[in-house]
């Protein structure tokens, strides 16, 4: 069963709080057919701790600023600020460091997923080709 509707809201917005605070290589992951706790993963990197922490703070605020508000259920990792995970049920968001993006490499742990295309919308807004906004 791919993705819910409810979980691709929850994932686009999550992305693209995370790009408005300048997360860069986010990747939305469709994993609903391999597992079967969430429907999608959103995987950003930050090159700072403070800067973790700010994206983390912006997912959320997006995320409650929804008509049908959602809360992290669990929220782990903030303390150190190197990769914190906000679990949605829903969706499961990722926001590392990119030294920790580079070692854990959760893309190639899921490579076999499809991948649910993101354009951030002020690289559109700008002018840039859609291949170059991702």
């Amino acid at each position: 069963m791919p993705v819910t509707e409810r979980a691709l809201e929850l994932a686009l917005t999550a992305a693209q709080a995370a790009a408005d605070k300048k997360a860069h290589d986010i990747s939305v992951i469709d994993v609903a057919e391999q597992l079967y706790i969430t429907d999608a993963f959103v995987i950003a990197s930050a090159s700072n701790e403070r800067q973790v922490l700010a994206i983390v703070d912006a997912v959320e605020e997006a995320l409650l600023n929804l008509p049908e508000k959602a809360k992290p259920v669990r929220r782990e990792g903030e303390r150190a600020g190197r990769w914190v995970l906000l679990d949605y049920v829903d969706i499961v968001v990722h926001v590392q460091h990119s030294e920790e993006r580079e070692f854990y490499s959760l893309d190639r742990l899921w490579k076999d997923c499809p991948i649910i295309p993101f354009v951030d919308r002020d690289m559109v807004d700008a002018g840039a080709p859609a291949a170059e906004a991702s």
